[in-house]
């Protein structure tokens, strides 16, 4: 594990795999994850590329709290910009996953000078009317549950909190049959679901998509039900160059699940 400093925080990443004249992968996990979630496809990327996955500010290696007003979507879109910005490496590729894919979205469209290709597995957040003609407005449909399951882990009972955001998201029954590595590295990042119900993100928007202008890819779960399916679809018909790949028998920790396909799938698009 390294660290750089950026924005007052020290940031900490893995740096994996040799230098192959290839801009280098940054990957950005996202909700009650950190930079260990993608230790299932290190092995195959780094056949290619040297891979640099982050933990945002708050998760682990940190311990926090959940106390105070630096856990945002605004905070990790800044602290990611200007992690790639000091790594000084030229424009790099950038994967996000969930929430992370959020993030990305939003350097993408803040500082498209520093990426030169965009990688989005099933992105995090809304939308707004112009992407979705059922819009009506106000709090996320996932916020009413993912609030109580933060009212549970600051009440102490993080495993009962974990189960409700696991089971809202894969189904009524998933969190007892998760393995025991990945119960403990949600249970390592369970407080910042804390700072996430409050994040108040923007919702996506067809100008916003149709920002991003260089090639992306999004990767879909071939059994992610919900929300996510619905966004990725909308993102991707208005962001100019974009492709999709569907990741067969997966749904949202596709990578987990499909480790090979999903690296596949990514290092076809970054040699394409």
């Amino acid at each position: 594990m390294q660290s750089l400093h950026v924005n007052g925080y020290d940031m900490p990443y893995l740096d994996v795999g040799e230098d192959s004249g290839r801009p280098p992968l940054v990957c950005v996990h996202g909700s009650l994850n950190d930079f260990r979630v993608w230790g299932c496809v290190l092995g195959p990327l780094t056949q290619r590329h040297r891979v640099i996955a982050v933990s945002l500010r708050h998760f682990f290696p940190e311990k926090w709290d959940g106390v105070g007003d630096t856990y945002s979507i605004a905070q990790h879109v800044d602290d990611v910009t200007a992690f790639i910005d000091k790594l000084d490496l030229g424009p790099v590729d950038l994967m996000g996953h969930s929430r992370g894919g959020h993030i990305c979205f939003r350097v993408a469209q803040r500082r498209p000078d520093l990426l030169r290709r965009l990688i989005l597995a099933e992105p995090g957040g809304e939308l707004d009317a112009s992407l979705d003609p059922d819009y009506v407005g106000g709090p996320s449909p996932l916020l009413a549950r993912f609030t109580a399951s933060a009212e549970k882990i600051a009440a102490g009972d993080v495993d009962g909190g974990l189960a409700v955001f696991v089971d809202t998201l894969e189904g009524p029954g998933t969190w007892p049959r998760l393995p025991a590595m990945v119960k403990q590295n949600l249970r390592d990042n369970a407080y910042t679901l804390i700072g996430q119900v409050r994040d108040s993100r923007p919702p996506f928007s067809k100008v916003d998509a149709e920002a991003i202008k260089m090639p992306t890819l999004f990767i879909l779960g071939a059994r992610t039900k919900g929300l996510l399916p619905k966004v990725l679809h909308a993102l991707a018909a208005h962001v100019p160059y974009s492709k999709t790949a569907i990741i067969p028998n997966a749904t949202h920790p596709m990578f987990e699940q499909a480790p090979q396909k999903f690296s596949e799938v990514v290092l076809d698009f970054l040699a394409s």
